[in-house]
């Protein structure tokens, strides 16, 4: 689990709590439809991010019997839980409630459009914009948390244009939390807008139209953050991880080619790879004579003096010095490249190098 990642899930909760608690009190006070849709997006928000929690915690579990490469894609799973359960739920709450609203307008008495202000010593049109101040505030702290986390991930190469690869980030999880922040901080924009509007040109529609708005972005979070999860769920493969390996293969001078490489993404900190490659034949049969005859001199060094001359003996010791002599040579060379790719692309938990076979090199 990146401690990172469960820190700005963390904050995400301690603050959009405390704001679902707030927002709920002011729509009660002032009956404002974009408060109420506020609150029950923060409400969402916070549910969402428990379930985010949740997920990191189950995808922290090392590899089991039923598990070998471990529990990393329960994450995405539950991200996707999330997603399409809770905004989906968020979206149809938030319409449900700004329908009611509309269709409320035509009967003056339902209407109360910033409370009744005089039982209440302080106008609730104040209580909602300190609210929603709060919330900018909160909000945006924790939006800046994810967004710094999630600049730090990128690569040097790519920090110039952060926005760019924004949908291609390898943590879902930590991209729900940035896209959610970001939907939070625009919410908070568009109910105030609504309810200042509403209160300045008198004419609720502003307000009600706002928070019908606020209730789409919801559904437009949860088809994106679907979308995102259901790209790890579905066996993707890693491109970048999979061309490292073919520049590593290039760079090797005892190996001539690779083909069939192929990779699984665990999750975003492991990558499963294969591949088979072909070696060399004049770096393979180099310096190979010298290993064969040092593994014969150690195998019949422990055998009996008197057994030296048996020559059924003598033909296996040659025979098993040259296949000890090939196979050490072949590991080499596969611990080598495993090597050369994990200091480049560390999440590569998991290679898989078959040697297919030996590039001939003809006459000259």
């Amino acid at each position: 689990m990146s401690s990172n990642s469960k820190t700005a899930v963390t904050a995400a909760i301690i603050g959009n709590a405390g704001l679902t608690v707030l927002k709920f009190g002011a729509a009660v006070v002032s009956h404002s439809p974009s408060m109420m849709n506020e609150a029950i997006h923060s409400l969402m928000d916070t549910a969402n991010q428990l379930f985010l929690l949740l997920g990191l915690r189950a995808a922290a579990r090392g590899a089991d019997q039923l598990y070998a490469f471990g529990h990393g894609q329960k994450k995405y799973l539950w991200n996707l839980w999330s997603a399409i359960g809770l905004f989906s739920i968020g979206c149809g709450l938030g319409l449900a409630h700004a329908w009611h609203s509309w269709i409320s307008l035509a009967n003056a008495d339902q209407i109360s459009e910033f409370g009744n202000t005089t039982t209440l010593l302080i106008d609730p049109l104040w209580i909602s914009g300190v609210v929603l101040f709060i919330a900018l505030v909160v909000e945006g702290y924790v939006l800046r948390i994810a967004w710094l986390e999630y600049v730090s991930r990128l690569d040097a190469s790519l920090s110039s244009r952060p926005f760019h690869q924004l949908m291609q980030c390898k943590d879902p999880t930590l991209l729900a939390v940035l896209l959610e922040d970001a939907i939070a901080v625009t919410g908070v924009v568009l109910a105030a807008a609504g309810i200042m509007l509403a209160r300045t040109l008198d004419n609720p529609l502003w307000d009600i139209s706002m928070s019908a708005v606020i209730a789409v972005m919801l559904g437009v979070a949860a088809v994106v953050l679907g979308r995102i999860n259901m790209r790890f769920l579905s066996d993707i493969r890693d491109g970048e991880a999979e061309n490292l390996f073919a520049e590593v293969v290039e760079t090797h001078r005892e190996v001539e080619r690779c083909h069939d490489v192929r990779s699984i993404v665990i999750d975003e900190q492991h990558t499963v790879l294969v591949a088979e490659v072909e070696v060399r034949e004049e770096m393979m049969l180099a310096g190979l004579r010298q290993e064969i005859d040092r593994h014969e001199q150690f195998l019949l060094e422990r055998v009996a003096p008197d057994r030296r001359g048996d020559a059924a003996l003598l033909e296996y010791i040659a025979d098993r010095s040259v296949v000890e002599a090939t196979l050490e040579r072949t590991e080499h060379i596969i611990d080598e490249l495993e090597k050369a790719l994990r200091e480049r692309c560390p999440r590569v938990s998991h290679v898989t190098i078959e040697v297919q076979g030996i590039v001939e090199n003809g006459p000259e």
